[in-house]
């Protein structure tokens, strides 16, 4: 192994060696802990720590890094204190995670280190977004994210560094090739000979380098670092490196030959630079056994400070209220609130012909004003407007910087739309349509819904979702998929039925730190119309609207359901029906359930989307639970039918919910 010190003083150097030997030390320690049972699990990242050091040493204190599991020099080169990550790998609630996450799935504002998921490849799409930041703003900064050979076989990967390249970011790709994905070789992974090939495909540069040569990974990096601020680019770095033990603790090594380990010990890192030193007289022996000792002590004194906790005291409600960033409310311009908008005969009103996609747009806009840290993105919404025109002329009013076209890469715009939030911008995703979704629910369901549960990073992420059937689209643009993220806290589902409340909901949404899935029904964009305040206000997320008071029956919906069942309570005077309009799915808003119970007794759960796992019947549910004594017969659902949706228009009206309304209204009538 060749070393060049070029530039670096012999402090600087000594520098390097302690925060190379403090991972391989504390990680030495780890695994007699983990024997001992003091810790569960551990990734070990021994025969790496070169990169993960000289990667962090190179970047500024202030730029931000997303690690994986096997990079514990970034958390130590950072000079976290190790007696709270000692807690954080024992579970221990003064850990960073408040023992909600393992080792090292959990992130650190102050530190700018971001935590990762599980999933791998989506920590390079945040980077995308933080590098975003970075530019907008002309700092002098770039982000980097790690990822292995393993994660370069996910789309995840593609898509990171595609809109890296197309949208020109300071943003650096590490991959860590160890030759194994947990037991898969390289040669199963891909038939590139190296994974630095892959850069020219993107049209950014790449190289390849020793990446248990510390010096020239600091070196590298620092150069690559001044290269992507300089010409405002992304770069792909492969380091070509071992890992001495297994994927982890508990896989062994069986999969990997003999002959290996003897190779690559010779290639040691720590070992090798430490070897260096004493031939360049940089240190000597001596030295080099006080820096150890040194460290060992510091370990131990550390260990001893984090052993000290309290055992692990449940608090529900804790759990509860930190699933959620808690709004902040501005004293000096509070946002005007409303809670029913649609009826108001409010003198400041316009003309009550305003579209329902008027309300969605004028919503957009009078945000964007509001927030200049807005960010809009999305498939065709610069120039062209939208699928939907629905941004159309916003790129004249707001330049191409904030009205960003992207590719055709959910997922990637979904974490880029995160790193946005870590660096104080806020963003809205348009996904074209809500069935692709489904190519980006992992950023959404695992890193949006979660962080701020896992590490106190709010998402400040709205994901605009053009959604539902009665158009004749087929199977693959007219879902209805609200209910898949009804189920996962974290998230916040708004779903709008007139245009006041698009406007509303949506301004609500923007303001909400929290991740925000904006349901907009298509249909109802050019065929509602109504009452829209001009000014700029609010409706509140969780807060159900009463469309109609009534004393026969009680249509508790939402959407395009509202509409079904004003237009079926006019055509049937002769029925008192108490219509409620739910506006937010999640969180539900229970009160105004309970009160629709009491006011009828008779209970109908009416939407657009399939029966089986539809919200309906989660609503059903607790209704029978904590309104039973209110009602005077069963809790009854309208739903479409458990198929997909199809695209003739006779078989799609046979599809939807409405055409099984009047069978359900007098079925719970006469029950």
């Amino acid at each position: 192994m060749q070393f060049d010190r070029k530039n670096l003083g012999n402090e600087a150097l000594t520098e390097l060696y302690k925060k190379l030997l403090l991972p391989r030390m504390i990680e030495e320690k780890m695994l007699v802990l983990l024997r001992q049972g003091k810790i569960s699990k551990w990734f070990s990242g021994i025969g790496q720590e070169a990169i993960a050091v000289g990667a962090t040493l190179a970047m500024q204190p202030d730029e931000w890094i997303m690690p994986l599991h096997r990079n514990l020099g970034v958390f130590t080169s950072r000079k976290m204190p190790l007696s709270k990550l000692f807690m954080q790998w024992q579970g221990n609630k003064e850990g960073y995670s408040k023992g909600r996450e393992r080792s090292f799935h959990f992130g650190t504002k102050e530190h700018h280190i971001c935590g990762m998921i599980s999933h791998l490849g989506p920590q390079m799409a945040i980077a995308d977004g933080v590098a975003l930041a970075y530019k907008l703003r002309d700092d002098e900064k770039a982000s980097l994210a790690f990822t292995g050979d393993g994660g370069t076989s996910e789309g995840d990967f593609h898509e990171a560094l595609n809109i890296a390249a197309v949208w020109d970011l300071p943003v650096i790709f590490i991959v860590e090739n160890n030759g194994y994905g947990l037991s898969t070789p390289t040669s199963e992974q891909y038939r590139c000979k190296n994974l630095v090939d892959k850069a020219v495909g993107y049209g950014i540069e790449g190289i390849q380098i020793d990446g248990n040569n510390i010096l020239s990974v600091y070196d590298t990096i620092k150069g690559v670092r001044e290269y992507c601020i300089r010409n405002q680019k992304p770069y792909l770095i492969e380091c070509m490196t071992f890992r001495m033990r297994g994927h982890e603790e508990a896989s062994g090594v069986k999969y990997v030959p003999p002959e290996m380990f003897e190779q690559w010990a010779t290639k040691d890192p720590v070992k090798n630079y430490e070897q260096y030193l004493l031939d360049e007289n940089v240190l000597t022996v001596a030295q080099v056994e006080n820096i150890k000792a040194e460290t060992k002590a510091h370990i131990e004194t550390e260990l001893k400070i984090g052993s000290q906790v309290k055992p692990m005291e449940v608090d529900t409600a804790e759990e509860k209220n930190d699933v959620y960033a808690p709004s902040v409310v501005s004293l000096e311009s509070p946002v005007k609130q409303y809670e029913d908008v649609s009826s108001s005969t409010d003198s400041r009103l316009p003309a009550p012909d305003s579209r329902f996609i008027d309300g969605i747009k004028e919503a957009l806009h009078q945000s964007m004003l509001k927030h200049p840290n807005l960010i809009i993105m999305g498939q065709d919404i610069a120039e062209y407007g939208g699928a939907f025109k629905i941004t159309e002329g916003f790129v004249e009013a707001f330049g191409k910087d904030r009205i960003r076209n992207t590719p055709i890469c959910e997922s990637a715009v979904v974490g880029a739309a995160l790193g946005l939030s870590l660096e104080g911008y806020k963003a809205i995703m348009e996904m074209q349509f809500a069935d692709f979704a489904t190519v980006g629910f992992n950023q959404i369901i695992n890193n949006l819904a979660k962080i701020y549960y896992r590490w106190g990073q709010s998402a400040d992420v709205v994901i605009r979702m053009p959604t539902g059937g009665g158009v004749g689209a087929g199977p693959f643009h007219s879902q209805s998929n609200e209910a898949w993220f009804v189920h996962t806290p974290g998230l916040k589902v708004v779903y709008p039925s007139t245009p006041a409340d698009a406007k509303g909901l949506l301004i609500a949404a923007i303001n909400d730190p929290n991740p925000v899935l904006y349901f907009e029904h298509k249909a109802l964009y050019r065929s509602v119309s109504g009452n829209v305040p001009e000014e700029y206000y609010e409706v509140e997320i969780g807060k159900a609207r009463l469309v109609t008071s009534g004393d026969d029956i009680s249509i508790i919906t939402y959407g395009a359901g509202v509409h079904w069942a004003m237009d079926y309570a006019k055509n049937h005077s002769d029925i008192s029906i108490h219509i409620l309009d739910l506006r937010t799915l999640l969180p539900l808003d229970y009160e105004a359930i309970k009160e629709a119970v009491a006011a009828t007794g008779k209970v109908l759960l009416l939407h657009e989307d399939t029966l089986i796992g539809g919200i309906g019947g989660e609503i059903a549910a607790w209704i029978a639970e904590h309104c039973f004594d209110h009602l005077d017969a069963p809790v009854m659902r309208c739903a479409s039918l458990d198929t997909p949706i199809p695209f003739n228009m006779e078989l799609e009206k046979n599809f939807m919910a409405y055409s099984r309304l009047d069978e359900s209204v007098q079925k719970l009538l006469n029950y």
